[in-house]
């Protein structure tokens, strides 16, 4: 596998300080999702107030484990991605408030610069070939056994999992979870354009 070359090391520091910012300054303060892991980090930190980067971290832990046999090389892509980002999520977590203080958007801006920004950093992390692992990899695990795109089965997974948040938290959560996960996936293609498909888990 070889050292971390500066170049990724520097897109994971990156990736890691948006997706943080994302999350913790337009998100969280009105209870808005985004799809895959985070997402549900997002859940159970809304219901149990349990620390979203601890909470990825913890639900990594089976995914890793069923890829483990298949991929190792895909996990070493992704480890040090969840490891810096969950980190970053929970160190920035207690300034958050101090950020709303000073600024005032509307929901609607709230959840468009929230998806960009974690769009924006997961994007960085897989033009570098780092990723936060997540249902990400496990979609493309999956896409290795059964006959669906990867972008489907995230789809798929994004739009249960805030579905679930629907059921469970306020009612506008949906509409603007909807609108952060099309921001993010706007952002997360513009980084990645021209990027070979299997450069991202190669």
């Amino acid at each position: 596998m070889g050292i971390l070359s500066w170049r990724r090391w520097a897109a994971i520091i990156l990736g890691s300080l948006l997706i943080s910012v994302g999350i913790n300054f337009f998100l969280i303060p009105l209870m808005i999702l985004d799809g895959g892991l985070i997402g549900i980090a997002l859940i159970v930190n809304y219901l149990l107030h349990v620390q979203v980067g601890l909470t990825m971290l913890l639900c990594s832990i089976p995914i890793f484990a069923l890829v483990w046999f298949h991929s190792r090389n895909m996990i070493y892509q992704s480890l040090n991605g969840l490891l810096l980002s969950s980190y970053v999520i929970d160190l920035l977590g207690p300034y958050r408030f101090h950020f709303l203080y000073y600024i005032e958007w509307t929901p609607f801006t709230r959840a468009v610069l929230g998806g960009f920004c974690i769009g924006t950093g997961i994007g960085i992390m897989l033009r570098n070939g780092a990723s936060t692992g997540g249902t990400d990899l496990l979609a493309h695990f999956l896409s290795r056994y059964i006959p669906l795109n990867v972008g489907v089965i995230i789809f798929i997974t994004d739009f249960l999992i805030i579905g679930t948040g629907a059921v469970l938290l306020p009612e506008n959560t949906f509409v603007l979870s909807l609108i952060t996960v099309a921001a993010g996936g706007v952002a997360t293609s513009l980084c990645t354009w021209n990027v070979p498909h299997n450069h991202h888990f190669a």
